[in-house]
């Protein structure tokens, strides 16, 4: 019997080449799972039908990778060649995606077990996966409550022991704050460590292709075999030139904690984690990020304007959902009208706002602006520390419907996880503890933030706060 729920990646690898399980054996464990708790937690949309036939292979094969044989989920939002892949809208119900995205060929290429693909917030445009055309996802741990999003589907995947890992996409904290809501590992890579190629971009500023694991070890393997230059996008950029150096110096900008909206019990959780840092060797400095405090505004003007244009593919015309409506104009507003969900017709509007003529100064320029004063902010004060630390979120899963007409309140979950993806700098949610809510214990996160390609700072870092 495969103990599912204290396996990882390192751990299954060994399992296999020891021979104490196959494959395939390994696979119809997490199928098994799957068809016991999927109906209620809807974390897959799609449980391929080609899972253990993927075994099977790696099986005859052998095993030549961390990752082979290692049973994997993917968000809605990646092209599997041949697969079904809606990124979570009825707008795109029955496409096949024609060609592989460059992290799909990777993981292939390492042998690893794809087993389906997940639920997500519609076009990746949510932090609680109650927006996708295809119904809600249900945190495994309190399935009153919701798992995170966007990517909720593709952590409660794991959290459910549907997966041994998964891949997700990070736009604002797309992949971080569902891991925090579920007490798992999930890390937003550098922008450009990681190809987007077949990747439905959300925004291509902002987006990033990243795990989410049980460790910290798991996650960097995942990171290993996914990163890298691609000859099929342009941002990406190789990693094997960078100058590794061990952290020891921490910076906490207080002065973002003190501003309220964030729980006491999360308050209470940070100063733990502190202290235990503390314990582990690391000075804690006081740090100030002058401009950060711009960081959502700025992320709710540039976000949803590159939403307004790399949406506007999705005409009716080209591939996905088509209505005849009584002209070119009426095809075009009745497919868009019924095909996309509220939440992403609001984005689009706003985006198309801010974008437009007498609003594009007053609002996008200004916006592209600060985003270079919070980059700015961010080089200063790693030039005196060797990474930042802040909760994840400022609170513990919320309740299902709790904030699904409050935008506002929404938007407020990203508050500490938007400014690595203004700046393009890798974070890390790691577990750091629970906090009791209605009789349920609700995990809660510890984010570490670095500089521009050193994901290994993180990895070092979360490796011994995991450990003690």
């Amino acid at each position: 019997m495969i103990d599912l729920h204290k396996l990882t990646i390192v751990d299954a690898g060994k399992g296999l080449r020891n021979k104490d399980f196959t494959a395939r054996e390994l696979t119809q464990a997490y199928l098994d799972q799957i068809s016991v708790k999927n109906g209620e937690i809807n974390a897959y949309l799609e449980v391929y039908d080609d899972a253990l036939s993927q075994a099977d292979e790696v099986d005859k094969k052998g095993f030549h990778s961390p990752l082979s044989g290692i049973p994997m989920a993917i968000k809605d939002n990646l092209l599997f060649k041949g697969k079904h892949a809606t990124s979570g809208s009825k707008i795109l119900a029955g496409y096949v995606a024609p060609y592989d995205a460059t992290v799909i060929k990777k993981l292939k290429e390492a042998g690893a077990v794809l087993i389906g693909r997940t639920n997500m917030d519609e076009f990746a445009m949510g932090s609680s996966t109650e927006n996708s055309a295809f119904g809600v996802t249900k945190n495994p741990l309190d399935t009153r409550r919701v798992p995170g999003g966007s990517s909720g589907g593709s952590v409660a995947a794991v959290a459910m022991d549907g997966a041994l890992a998964s891949l997700g996409s990070d736009t604002g904290g797309s992949i971080r704050e569902p891991a925090s809501f579920c007490g798992l590992v999930g890390l937003k890579p550098t922008y450009g460590s990681v190809s987007r190629h077949g990747l439905m971009a959300m925004g291509s500023s902002l987006d990033v292709i990243g795990p989410i694991t049980k460790t910290i070890t798991d996650s960097e393997i995942i990171f290993n075999t996914i990163s890298g230059l691609d000859s099929f996008d342009s941002t990406t950029h190789d990693l094997k030139n960078k100058n590794p150096k061990s952290p020891k110096v921490l910076g906490v900008p207080y002065h973002i904690l003190e501003n309220g909206g964030i729980k006491e019990e999360v308050l209470s959780n940070f100063k733990e984690s502190v202290e235990k840092l503390k314990s582990l060797g690391y000075e804690i400095r006081d740090i100030k990020l002058p401009n950060i405090s711009y960081s959502l505004a700025v992320y709710y003007i540039l976000m949803p304007a590159e939403v307004s244009s790399n949406l506007a593919r999705f005409d009716g015309v080209k591939y996905g959902l088509h209505i005849d409506g009584k002209d070119l104009l009426g095809d075009y507003l009745k497919t868009r009208g019924q095909g996309f969900g509220k939440e992403v017709r609001r984005r689009i509007l706003i985006g198309t706002y801010v974008l437009s003529a007498g609003y594009h100064d007053a609002y996008y320029n200004k916006a592209i602006m600060l985003r270079q004063k919070i980059a700015e902010d961010f080089t200063k004060a790693f030039s005196e520390v060797d990474a930042i630390i802040t909760p994840t979120t400022p609170g513990p899963a919320f309740k299902i419907g709790e904030r699904v007409n409050d935008p506002l309140a929404m938007y407020l979950e990203d508050i500490f996880t938007v400014p690595a993806n203004i700046v393009g700098i890798p974070a890390i949610s790691i577990p750091s503890g629970f906090v009791e809510e209605d009789g349920v214990s609700l995990p809660l996160g510890l984010q570490i933030v670095a500089p521009h390609d050193c994901e290994d700072r993180l990895f070092e870092i979360g490796k011994k706060f995991e450990t003690k």
